[in-house]
């Protein structure tokens, strides 16, 4: 794989967020309510429904629509609520959300516009009014979007970088801390990186680190997962909800993903190939942890690899 079909797979994504029809979440626990609201956007967009604050949640982090038509009464939790964990949750923040409610006090609008919504719209509908503020927010979240990526991508690897993994960190550090969930940082280190920069050149240097950074990302296979270039020839991996064994075993894969790319490395001392070395930490936050103890955790760990003989992998629990 040579340097422009990583810059030519970057830009394919990049153009596909604005190409590709958007996806329009509607959350409605009234089915006449779904019916309209669908018939007004199924042809420009594409229409996925919940009829729960639960569902809806769950339908969000996974495929992360453009924009949310949310209702504020329904059963189980309610829109307010819904709209909460969206924003404090960093898979789905960004998602513009407009409520489109029965309620019509100035302070229930107040108070959606407070939690975060971009709009709030009454019933009964007025179509031609929904259709152009949804089509607004959408236009206005692709331009977001495009901005975002730009500061966020890290230009040589096309991948995330390190301010973005930052930001992502202590989003998902807090989330972890506020549901006792746990969360699983992995520092991963290219083998010999100098050695093989010595050798082989810069160009081929800059060559191996695209490749490897393709593969390092392709293997994490839920949204919410990330994985950044840190610095130089360092990548993290930030992985929540995730269990050390489970993320042991991601740790693996990312281990052995990397050495079946079989890209010689003459000067290796430990193999003629190139490979990485990880240190693997996981903790369920408390008040007493910070975020900085266990990336340094993480990078005891990946140090332990180094010794260890490098192509390996070494995880370890972090203690309240």
């Amino acid at each position: 794989m040579d340097k422009s079909s990583d810059v030519n797979s970057s830009t394919l994504y990049t153009l596909s967020t604005v190409t590709k029809p958007p996806v329009l979440l509607i959350v409605d626990d009234q089915p006449a309510n779904i019916h309209v609201l669908t018939n007004a956007f199924q042809d420009e967009y594409q229409i996925k429904v919940a009829k729960s604050g639960e569902l809806a949640l769950k339908i969000a982090r996974q495929i992360q629509p453009d924009l949310i038509l949310l209702d504020i009464v329904m059963p189980g939790i309610d829109g307010y609520e819904v709209c909460l964990h969206l924003k404090e949750d960093a898979a789905t923040m960004n998602i513009p959300v407009i409520f489109v409610t029965g309620k019509t006090e100035s302070h229930d609008e107040l108070r959606g516009l407070e939690m975060g919504a971009v709009d709030y719209i009454t019933k009964p509908f007025n179509i031609p009014i929904v259709r152009a503020r949804v089509h607004t927010h959408i236009r206005l979240k692709q331009q977001a979007d495009l901005l975002e990526n730009l500061a966020a991508i890290d230009g040589l690897t096309h991948i995330p970088n390190r301010r973005q993994a930052d930001q992502v960190l202590a989003t998902e550090w807090k989330r972890a801390q506020r549901g006792q969930i746990p969360l699983s940082v992995m520092m991963i280190d290219i083998d010999c990186f100098k050695q093989y920069n010595d050798h082989y050149g810069h160009a081929a240097g800059d060559d191996c680190l695209q490749r490897v950074a393709h593969t390092l990302s392709s293997a994490l296979l839920r949204p919410a997962d990330l994985m950044a270039r840190y610095g130089g020839e360092e990548f993290i991996a930030v992985l929540p909800e995730t269990p050390l064994d489970a993320a042991q075993c991601v740790g693996e894969r990312l281990r052995d993903m990397v050495h079946q790319l079989s890209i010689p490395h003459e000067k290796s001392t430990n193999n003629d190939l190139v490979s990485v070395s990880l240190g693997v930490s996981s903790i369920i936050p408390t008040d007493t942890m910070t975020l900085e103890q266990l990336l340094v955790m993480a990078d005891k760990l990946l140090y332990q690899a180094k010794k260890n003989g490098r192509n390996t992998v070494v995880a370890g629990d972090m203690i309240s």
